[in-house]
């Protein structure tokens, strides 16, 4: 089976939950289509009526004979429009609520499951893109899979059935061009996926650079890049357009094409029905009519399939770019816990890792921590500092070796059971749109207010919070300009201080403000660290002269370790990035 098939079938499979609803859609078509079939039908009977009395033939009550059709054909059409309505209704609500709903939750749980490394290699942009867009394509398809695909090919047949009953030889016209229309319409139609997958990726690439742009737009207007990124967006926005016009270009052209034939078979039932009627008789205007409405209705479910078989294609490609995020493997997820609470100590043993295969990062790393200890990871840019946290973290997994916490190898551990050991203040102060004591309490959603005022009072934070307008109740968000880069930093130590775990990072937390805030910081830090084992990452060597360890990394490898001053008598590379900063 193709991979195009198979992704179509996967698309009805997906649609499995909302199958009641899409019965009763069906069953709902069905009374439409009869309704459809049915007034034409009546229509004819009542101009063959009108004939004969028009002829002499009859010359009765005509009102009392054409009253009772006019009922039923009025019924019918009410029928009609009521069916319609409901299956329309019934289709919304349910494609709508229930499919691309969840849908849309499970790209975001699986997004939760999918590495580290697939968020940090794939644009925001793209990822919103198959979330938002890609998604109502695919609601869109199945919304139109019954109300114009299935409908359509049941008109079609009906009408077929209505129009040989009624006179075969006018309805061999018709249904001697169908099979030809649509022959051309499905080669045309599939000609379109390449370029709807092309504008898709396009759109993609385009979301992302207007998410760059906008999240970026001070450091763009700092550099003057205004009219670089307009002409980058502006390149990227024409090959989208090409692409989109290519395929709206291709799927409409099967419209025309199927109204073409069909005002062929229109006119060629008009002369032909117009020859038998003089002739031979063998047909009556009645017949005549209902053959043309049964051929003007044949026209409408042709053309919406034509319509449909776009939209397949447009499905197609979005549907590839969902199941293709939504079948990438899923990390490792055992399930172990520690046997009991952790105390604190961390060993690494002949760890090996690398984010690039052919380009090795940490090379045979062998360390051990004990409980309570401060170590500090020192080491020019690109040595691995920040790496060695990834990896405690489990936000990726080593290559080969161990790292054991109280003697557990963390790759048995289910990855919450590992973060749930760690607190962490990071060099970027992250905060989300709530109140401060929301943001406060992140990591403990329990906490009680309390709990929250003591955390900001042990990490110096307390008095300028209740010198804002709402205090605690005070919304802020990350790109609030309300609060300095340093209050922020004590807010998020605050955060650490709540959670209260055993295992502490602290990834250059004081790098982003002055001396004096970081002195304020280094103060609320000493308290945070108390007690427990932390990893400090740091380039300010200043404020590591007091940890236990620390460790000097080059190129992936510890090249030394040792205390401050143990480092500086050996006068080795601590010693060369010490006095780089400081003069001694």
């Amino acid at each position: 089976m193709k991979k195009k098939e198979r992704i179509m079938i996967r698309l009805f499979f997906e649609a499995r939950p909302i199958w009641k609803g899409m019965a009763l859609a069906c069953l709902l078509c069905c009374g439409v289509i009869l309704c459809a079939v049915t007034g034409p039908k009546l229509l004819g009977n009542l101009i063959d009526r009108l004939y004969i009395y028009w002829d002499g033939t009859f010359t009765g009550d005509l009102l009392g004979e054409l009253l009772p059709g006019l009922g039923a054909l009025l019924a019918v059409y009410v029928l009609h429009s009521v069916f319609n309505w409901a299956k329309m209704y019934l289709l919304n609500n349910t494609v709508s609520r229930f499919f691309t709903c969840a849908l849309r939750i499970r790209i975001s749980d699986k997004i939760q499951r999918l590495p580290v490394s697939y968020v940090d290699q794939t644009s925001v942009g793209d990822v919103l893109s198959r979330m938002t867009d890609d998604v109502s394509s695919m609601g869109n398809y199945i919304h139109r899979m019954i109300d114009i695909l299935m409908s359509g090919f049941l008109t079609i047949i009906a009408i077929a059935v209505m129009m040989v009953a009624e006179n075969w030889r006018l309805a061999i016209i018709v249904l001697v061009l169908t099979p030809i229309s649509i022959f051309l319409s499905s080669l045309l139609a599939a000609r379109s996926e390449k370029y709807f997958h092309d504008s898709f990726e396009k759109q993609g690439q385009l979301n992302a650079i207007i998410e760059e742009s906008y999240t970026n737009h001070a450091t763009t207007k700092a550099y003057n890049l205004e009219t670089y990124t307009q002409e980058k967006l502006r390149t990227v926005n024409l090959q989208q357009r090409d692409s989109h016009a290519k395929a709206v270009f291709t799927s409409s052209i099967v419209r025309p094409l199927i109204t073409f034939t069909d005002a062929l078979a229109y006119i060629t039932i008009c002369l032909i029905g117009g020859w038998l009627i003089l002739n031979d008789g063998s047909a009556s205007v009645g017949a005549i009519i209902t053959i043309l409405l049964y051929a003007k209705q044949f026209a409408t479910p042709l053309e919406e399939i034509a319509e449909g078989l776009g939209t397949m294609q447009h499905a197609k490609a979005a549907a590839r770019r969902v199941f293709s995020l939504l079948d990438m493997p899923d990390e490792p997820a055992p399930d172990g816990k520690f046997p009991s609470a952790v105390e604190g100590t961390v060993r690494f043993s002949h760890v090996d890792f690398s984010y690039n295969k052919k380009e090795p990062l940490i090379q045979d790393l062998n360390v051990e921590i004990k409980q309570g200890q401060s170590i500090a990871i020192v080491g020019p840019t690109g040595a691995g500092k920040t790496t060695i946290v990834n990896l405690l973290m489990r936000f990726y997994d080593i290559d080969s070796g161990k790292i054991c916490i109280d003697g557990v190898d963390c790759s048995t551990l289910s990855r919450d059971e590992v973060r749930a050991q760690f607190g962490m203040v990071l060099q970027d102060a992250w905060l989300f749109s709530g109140t401060i004591a929301e943001n406060v309490a992140y990591g403990k959603p329990d906490a009680t207010r309390e709990e929250i005022i003591a955390a900001c009072d042990r990490a110096y934070c307390d008095h300028f919070i209740r010198t804002l307008p709402g205090g605690y109740d005070t919304v802020i968000g990350d790109d609030t300009t309300t609060l300095s880069g340093g209050q922020k930093q004590l807010l998020t130590i605050a955060r650490a201080m709540l959670c209260d775990r055993r295992l502490l990072i602290l990834d250059e937390a004081t790098s982003n403000v002055d001396t004096r805030t970081e002195i304020l910081l280094q103060k609320a830090m000493d308290r945070l660290m108390k007690n427990r084992t932390c990893f400090v990452i740091a380039h300010r060597l200043s404020t590591i002269i007091d940890s236990d360890l620390i460790l000097v990394l080059d190129q992936g490898r510890i090249v030394e370790q040792g205390t401050h001053q143990e480092l500086l008598n050996r006068k080795g590379f601590y010693h060369k990035i010490y006095t780089s900063q400081y003069a001694i």
